[in-house]
């Protein structure tokens, strides 16, 4: 450093920061060691891959969400609304059977791949494996199933439309698996290319479907983006990614143990969010209608967009603390502050512009959908805390926390929503994830010395 004092080891040499004739230590001294600190504090967060690499996953958060409402704006344009409301139970409900059969292996990804070494290439061909023939064996029983738990998806038994959706749904699962194992990598550029690829390939393939009515273009337009997405992504990464981690390991990393415990644990709790997420969209289908449905559908996935937020600098968090463990309590408290503000802020611009937003998809969805969408956007705040919560728990394998917390929000979400959906409608849905987010996080601030205490201010 120029400005500051130094002095070289086995000499009283000392270089004087300043002119001033005062003797060292002087005060101009102290300011110059003041300024430069201040500077480096504004230049080191940004450098950091933990905050770097999380904006650049909330960048794809962003992007995907903007190009996907757009492939939503065109499907309310091309198709009825009780179209758009079963399709997007149907898009639901392949989510949900996907988590059933991942196992929750792009968490595994994360938290395993940065110090996989070595191992990485075997590690996430056999997440792939477990993931998609699991996810294809949850989906084929759904269907047998729709009957007794989804009556109106029952065109979903067509021969055609069978295996394609068994086949989207095994292809989904590897979708979110690559996603994790870019994020291990550090690649979150192409986790943001991949995303961006994925929307406009489905929302091309819906105009196309649409100019040649087809009546199931939106469930045919998103597997055909999906496909794509997974072809080009998996190149690069076998090619590029993990040879790459391959030839930095010169140590030779040592194989991940105790993978299986900890996979089938945040298995457990992770399926019950995702249950959460996936079961809601079909309570409103079956008590309130398809058109309904749609109204609330769309709110949901603008809202989702600062869950997903959350969810992606939370991912960072746990890769940089998988290469540095020393530093959780710090990067952890960092992180908490960081996206509290970046989504208040969010939070603020799509609560003013809820109407005009919804606007967009028609003006049935903005009168019906305002309320809910704000209630919504609102609970996304106190999301925050539970995430970075979630993510501590992941880092320090504490799996007990893990699956209660997880499993606490999914009861609480559905529980409130079959409360108050009946007396409040799509209203009622909003409040019940308001409600449920700001349950779980006041008693996780009040304890947060406990589970995050502070970082010691010499070790920082």
């Amino acid at each position: 450093m120029t400005a500051g004092l130094s002095a070289r080891a086995g000499s009283t040499r000392v270089t004087r920061p300043c002119s001033c004739p005062e003797p060292l230590p002087c005060q101009c001294s102290y300011l110059t060691l003041l300024r430069a600190r201040v500077r480096a504090a504004r230049v080191v967060p940004v450098r950091e891959p933990l905050l770097r690499n999380g904006h650049i996953l909330v960048a794809s958060t962003v992007l995907a969400a903007a190009l996907g409402s757009l492939f939503w704006i065109c499907a309310t344009r091309w198709y009825s609304p009780a179209v758009v409301g079963r399709s997007y139970a149907a898009l639901s409900a392949a989510t949900l059977l996907s988590a059933l059969g991942s196992f929750n292996l792009g968490n595994v990804l994360v938290r395993f791949v940065p110090a996989a070494g070595r191992h990485t290439r075997g590690l996430v061909l056999r997440c792939y494996a477990v993931s998609a023939g699991a996810s294809a064996l949850a989906a084929a029983v759904f269907l047998m199933l729709i009957p007794v738990i989804a009556p109106r998806l029952g065109y979903l038994r067509e021969p055609v439309l069978a295996v394609a959706f068994v086949a989207a749904t095994a292809g989904y699962s590897v979708f979110v698996l690559q996603d994790g194992a870019l994020t291990g990598l550090r690649r979150t550029g192409w986790v943001l290319g991949e995303n961006a690829l994925f929307a406009v390939a489905k929302t091309g393939v819906l105009a196309l479907s649409a100019l040649l009515a087809i009546g199931t273009g939106i469930l045919v337009s998103w597997s055909a983006g999906l496909v794509v997405a997974i072809v080009v992504t998996n190149v690069v990464l076998f090619r590029r990614a993990v040879p790459a981690q391959h030839r930095a390991d010169r140590t030779g990393a040592p194989a991940p143990t105790r993978v299986m415990r900890y996979a089938m644990a945040d298995y457990l709790g992770n399926l019950s969010t995702i249950a959460a997420y996936s079961i809601v969209p079909l309570m409103v289908l079956n008590q309130l209608g398809a058109e309904q449905n749609a109204f609330y559908s769309l709110a949901w996935i603008i809202a989702d967009t600062l869950y997903v937020a959350a969810f992606s600098m939370g991912s960072s968090l746990i890769v940089e603390a998988a290469r540095a463990p020393e530093r959780l309590a710090e990067h952890a408290r960092r992180m908490l502050r960081h996206t509290g503000l970046l989504l208040l802020v969010a939070t603020a611009v799509v609560i003013v512009a809820a109407p005009w937003i919804l606007k967009l998809f028609g003006p049935g969805y903005s009168e019906s959908g305002t309320t809910v969408l704000r209630l919504m956007v609102l609970s996304a705040l106190p999301n925050v805390v539970l995430s970075v919560a979630i993510d501590v728990c992941r880092v320090r394998r504490a799996l007990r926390w893990l699956i209660a917390l997880q499993l606490t929000f999914a009861v609480l979400v559905i529980t409130m929503v079959a409360v108050l959906l009946p007396a409040f409608g799509l209203t009622g849905v909003g409040l019940a994830w308001l409600i449920t987010g700001c349950a779980i996080a006041l008693p996780l601030l009040v304890a947060l010395p406990r589970w995050l205490p502070s970082p010691d201010r010499r070790s920082t």
